[in-house]
């Protein structure tokens, strides 16, 4: 007995077709949240004005979590030898070769160098 080689191909056609219209069904009303998101409505507007969680989600890297140095230098005493506007202008313009300019916005820098700063 011979089987009919088009049943595989039909029940995976059929199976794709659903699939579509549920994921067809289940976005229909997602614009809204889309649109809420890009207004300021997401948790990236929190996260932005919390130095240490910036300073680690940019910064750690190269510098440790704990300001302790790895690639870049150690920071646990930086306030001790730059000011903050020292501080700030190397965030935003670089220093060198191994730190690179504009890692992160001039707002956030503003608020990692104050941060920084009180590092003594």
């Amino acid at each position: 007995m011979r089987r009919n080689p088009v049943i595989p191909f039909a029940i995976i056609a059929v199976l794709g077709i659903l699939t579509m219209f549920v994921i067809s069904w289940v976005g229909v009303d997602q614009h809204k949240a889309i649109e809420n998101g890009g207004k300021g409505g997401g948790e990236e507007q929190a996260a932005s004005t919390d130095p240490e969680a910036i300073f680690k989600n940019n910064c750690a890297s190269c510098h440790g979590a704990d300001l302790s140095g790895g690639t870049g230098p150690n920071l646990q005493k930086v306030g001790s030898r730059y000011s903050k506007e020292q501080i700030k202008e190397i965030i935003i313009n670089g220093k060198g070769q191994a730190m690179p300019a504009g890692l992160i916005p001039a707002e956030e820098a503003a608020i990692v160098a104050e941060w920084l700063s009180k590092k003594k």
